[in-house]
């Protein structure tokens, strides 16, 4: 009953609207029904960006401009999170009676993603106390241990599928270590994350919705035994010393360890499965930007940023406008809803030179929005690029004759852009 409830209020509604706006030609909403949108939206994105700075919509009102992105990404006018007060009171009380906190995904509260200062601000400090720049740096032998002992295991194999042999087992890994969870947990890990990842986007099936679900309160549930575990016995793991930080008094909550957590699985390992899939298959299509990297090792790092500009592992992101205000000369009213094409945005001509190029030698790669922006940038940043740079690296180094053996296929999320399945052979 719960579910079914939680359910309607979440995606049920949003469902038949967007499919009734779809039908009124909204744009908005045939980006979010359209599955050969979904397979390739970059031909939608120029197609926005021809009709303006924003196109509004029954839904929402959308950008593909790196401008007005940005802009309102940074803005302290427009606020995360979806707080239902704008619903109509039968579907405002169903939603108050129906909440769990056991089935909290990665964007419900208090997740990072989805709270506003001055929550933000002190969870965000507290975090920052522990997933410090130095701490991600000292990842760097680990994960290059991690991923070496992964190829080694691929060596001697026809052929491979990339995601579940490589791609999605270096992050959650070390996303495992981090968390302090015992190495032969990453398949459960794997699994939870998987069937959490579509909570991301909007008008899931009820099916879809259900399945997640389970899955969160699955992962709730392990996490709290998992945090009584580490006070009594912490390690040297990062939540460790999270569960256990005490700044001037102020300490995470048990809800709020949670939600970190949850979001460092989220975060730190599906963006990044992505990342290094997308990466793979970018490199394969590109042979000659594969060559510059062989001749020129150094370039690896601004190869990431240009893999993240171009196919960027989080495609939208979403904030409500605080109040009555203005984003390029464009008015937006309090209330609304405003998306952020950040896979068109990292394609503007207008800050990126032939932006349907790929070239690792990109001078302002490092431009792109592929992380968000403003005080919501995303706190593992750091990370992914390290994990790709290395395991993109590793991988290309080992197998130089690395080759597409079949058909990749997409995930069917459209927040998340990545692959569920890449068969390879590995060459001589």
């Amino acid at each position: 009953m719960g579910t079914g409830m939680r359910w309607v209020t979440r995606h049920g509604v949003a469902r038949g609207l967007m499919h009734m706006a779809r039908r009124r030609g909204d744009t908005h909403a045939l980006l979010l029904t359209d599955p050969v949108l979904r397979a390739d939206p970059f031909p939608f994105y120029e197609q926005v960006r021809s009709q303006g700075t924003f196109v509004s919509g029954r839904l929402a009102m959308i950008t593909a401009s790196h401008e007005a992105a940005t802009a309102v990404l940074r803005s302290e006018r427009f606020r995360v999170g979806f707080d239902g007060s704008n619903l109509p009171w039968p579907l405002r009380a169903l939603s108050a009676v129906s909440r769990d906190e056991r089935t909290n995904s990665p964007i419900d509260p208090p997740s990072l993603l989805v709270v506003n200062p001055p929550d933000h601000t002190r969870y965000r400090k507290l975090v920052s106390k522990v997933f410090t720049p130095r701490a991600i740096g000292n990842l760097r032998g680990r994960i290059e241990e991690t991923a070496d002992e992964l190829l080694e295991k691929m060596a001697g194999q026809e052929r491979v599928d990339l995601v579940d042999h490589y791609a999605s087992l270096l992050p959650v890994t070390v996303i495992a270590e981090i968390l302090g969870v015992p190495v032969d947990m990453r398949t459960q890990f794997l699994a939870w994350g998987t069937a959490a990842a579509p909570t991301l986007d909007i008008g899931l099936p009820y099916r879809t919705y259900k399945h997640a679900e389970d899955a969160l309160r699955e992962i709730n549930s392990w996490l709290r035994d998992h945090f009584g575990r580490l006070r009594r016995n912490p390690g040297e793991d990062l939540l460790s010393r999270l569960v256990l930080l005490v700044d001037q008094g102020e300490r995470l909550t048990e809800t709020e360890l949670i939600a970190t957590a949850q979001l460092l699985l989220a975060a730190g390992f599906e963006t990044t499965v992505n990342l290094l899939g997308n990466g793979t298959a970018l490199l394969l299509a590109h042979p000659e930007q594969r060559m510059l990297l062989r001749d020129d090792p150094a370039l690896w790092p601004n190869a990431v940023e240009e893999i993240l500009r171009y196919e960027s592992p989080v495609q939208t992101t979403a904030r409500f406008a605080r109040q009555d205000t203005e984003i390029c000369e464009f008015p937006i009213r309090a209330g609304q809803l405003v998306t952020a094409l950040l896979g068109g945005a990292n394609r503007d001509p207008d800050v990126f030179t032939d932006p349907g190029r790929f070239d690792i030698r990109r001078s302002n790669a490092r431009e792109h929005l592929a992380f968000s922006g403003g005080i919501h940038y995303c706190l593992g940043a750091a990370l992914a690029r390290l994990e790709g740079e290395i395991g993109l690296r590793r991988l290309f180094e080992r197998y130089p004759d690395l080759m597409p053996a079949g058909e990749p296929r997409r995930r069917p999320t459209r927040v998340l852009r990545g692959y569920e399945a890449f068969p390879m052979a590995l060459g001589s």
